[in-house]
This record gives structure tokens, sequence and C-alpha cells, in this order.
């Protein structure tokens, strides 16, 4: 799809992207600010969405390279589990496709509700899962190949959602993992930020012969989320990420309210 934008609505494509991209590397929920913007500025909603998905894609590379040394060890885990969010992420692709634009904005302040409080549980859901491991006994270990193979289908159901929509997709997965699998959380962490890489890529390629993607803003969002996921690295430490998690949780509360007036 061609672009129609002036330098403005590139300008607001790119400080959406960049600010994205600095909240998903401090707290996540970057695409409920970007999506919301690529409306704003004009483009259709299922476009929208899928030149969301495609720019963003490059961001999540580095949350990969960030926790390489925790994926050390756990090659079988990573078969098991990226065919399921490569499978989901293509299928979540072709039901997006599949989509009315005006069903899809029906669904859109749905999906954006559905992951403000994926967004806000993140907290409760790791708090759980780091109870629960230490509360695990230590010798019970003989059920882990089932546990693996019980957490496939889990991990393959929010892939589908992540293709279609994405936004929270990591607190599912970290959720389903934590219950399925006998691992240190940060070891998890490592393989759902694995998972949710395979997953959008798959979209994001389905996506790129769709003819729907706006590649001029795609790209320009690309070097914002990238240099935002930089800044927001350098900023760890110096800024709360519970406190930046609210007001991302906040704004997409409001930006739903809004979807919601506006069918």
């Amino acid at each position: 799809m061609e672009s129609p934008f002036g330098p403005i609505q590139y300008i607001l494509a790119a400080l959406a992207a960049l600010i994205a991209g600095m909240v998903n590397a401090l707290a996540g929920g970057g695409t409920l600010l970007t999506f919301p913007m690529l409306t704003f500025i004009g483009l259709p909603s299922v476009a929208a969405n899928m030149t969301n998905t495609v720019a963003l894609c490059p961001g999540y590379l580095g949350g990969i390279l960030a926790q390489k040394k925790d994926l050390q060890g756990q090659t079988q885990r990573l078969w098991q589990f990226i065919p399921a969010g490569i499978i989901g992420g293509l299928i979540g692709g072709m039901l997006l496709q599949l989509t009315e634009e005006r069903l899809f904005r029906q669904l859109v302040p749905f999906l954006i509700l559905l992951a403000s409080g994926l967004l806000a549980s993140q907290d409760i859901v790791r708090g759980w899962l780091t109870r629960r491991a230490q509360a695990k006994n230590a010798a019970a270990t003989g059920t882990e190949g089932l546990s693996r193979l019980w957490g496939v289908l889990p991990v393959g159901l929010a892939a589908i959602y992540g293709g279609y929509f994405g936004a929270g997709l990591s607190v599912i997965i970290l959720a389903v993992l934590g219950l399925t699998q006998d691992e240190s959380l940060t070891r998890l962490n490592a393989v759902k930020q694995a998972i949710s890489f395979a997953t959008n890529v798959a979209a994001a390629v389905f996506f790129v012969f769709s003819g729907l993607v706006v590649w001029p803003v795609a790209l320009v969002m690309a070097v914002g989320a990238l240099l935002g996921g930089a800044l927001g690295g350098k900023l760890a430490g110096r800024v709360k990420p519970a406190t930046l998690r609210t007001l991302v949780v906040s704004i997409g509360v409001i930006v739903s309210i809004i979807y919601f007036l506006r069918l």
C-alpha cells in the first residue's frame, strides 16, 4: 500500500515508535501507543495493525540478544515451542487478512482493553510465578517432558492472538511457560522472548505479501523503534517499569474508550 502522508504524519509515527521502543525495553506494551497513532494519522485499522507488526519486529531481536546467555542449554525447549509460535503467528496473520476492515475496527477497542488488562497483570503474573517456583519441590522433576508437551498447545493459541493483534502476548506466554516448565523465571523469560520474536516474524513475513503494509511508514517506525530500544536500555534503572507500565495501561484504557465511543 502506498503512503499518501506528509512530513507531519511521518514524524508522529516515528515519535510513537521511538517511545514504543523505549517502553518495550523498560516495561512492555509499546503496541498500545503505536497502533492508535497509526489509525490517528489516517491508516485503516487492518493496514495499521500489519504495518505496526512489521515495523516493531526488529525491536524484538534486541530482547533475545540481551538474554542470549539465558537461552543456553534450552535447545530442546526452543525446538518444541518455536514451531508453535511460528504456526500460531501465521494463523493469526491469515485470520487478520481475512477479517473485513469494518469488523476489525469493531474489535479494536476490545483488543486494546484486553491488551491493557494483560499488561496491568504482568507484575501479578511474575510475582505468582516466582512464588510458585520457590514452592516447588526440587526433587519432583520427572514430569518435565510431559509438561513441555502440555505447554505447546496453549503457546500456539497465544501465538494466534499474537499474530492477530499482539499486544500483551508476552504476558500470556510467560504464564503458560511458568505453569508447564520446571525452570527459573529468568530463563523462562528468555524463552518467552524467543517465542514472541518467532510469532511476530512469522506474522510479519505473511503481512509482507499482503499488499497492505505501508512501507514508508513501517521503515520510519522501524528506525524509531530501534533508537527507542537503545534509549530504553540506557534508561533502565532510572525509570521504574511499574510506573511506566501504569502510564501505558492508562493510555490504553483511554484509547479503548475513545474507540468504543467511535463505534
